[in-house]
């Protein structure tokens, strides 16, 4: 498997663990003080460099707010690296 794929399951499975939250009312609101850091790590380790420290800045505030745990940012960060940055230097995309 390609990096490119393998950070498209990592980062479903982050978004999914960041969600979790949600399935249990006032424990999973603590639960994201604890996740908020770790996800944050593990954004600038996937995506190097300053858009993926901007990525883990993102994302440790978007954990902590509440109601924002739906917000996939992994995702959101995996389509922007290996297809919005695709569009920006004009190649064509592969999926």
């Amino acid at each position: 498997m390609n990096k490119k794929y393998k950070h498209l399951l990592q980062g479903l499975l982050f978004d999914g663990i960041g969600m979790l939250s949600f399935a249990i009312p006032f424990i999973g609101e603590f639960s994201d003080v604890l996740w908020a850091p770790l996800s944050a790590w593990l954004m600038t380790r996937m995506y190097k460099g300053k858009i993926g420290q901007a990525a883990g800045v993102l994302t440790f505030i978007e954990e902590l707010l509440p109601g924002f745990d739906l917000i996939p940012s992994f995702t959101l960060m995996w389509i922007y690296t290996y297809i919005l940055k695709g569009f920006k230097k004009g190649k064509a995309i592969e999926v």
